[in-house]
């Protein structure tokens, strides 16, 4: 039983450390934040990696819902210069 948590964590370290330059297509959609806003201590790569340490598989599922939304903008805008 061990095995498939440490599996489980180390994947999730992997996956938040891999994803940190593209945060923003997992949380509020596909849009980046404004850095004029104030920094937050909580808004750094360690913060991420935890997060996606113990969040990994929600985060695959935002992602993908985001991914989803991109094709279809680029799809819709492909059709617009096209006809």
């Amino acid at each position: 039983m061990n095995l498939p948590i440490a599996l489980f964590l180390v994947f999730g370290f992997c996956f938040g450390l891999a994803t940190y330059s593209n945060r923003h297509l997992f949380s509020e959609g596909p849009r980046r934040r404004s850095d004029e806003s104030e920094k937050d201590p909580l808004d750094g790569r360690l913060m991420w990696t935890v997060t996606c340490t113990m969040l990994w598989p929600i985060m695959v599922l935002t992602g993908l819902n985001t991914w989803w939304i991109l094709s279809r903008r680029r799809a819709m805008a492909a059709r617009r210069t096209k006809g």
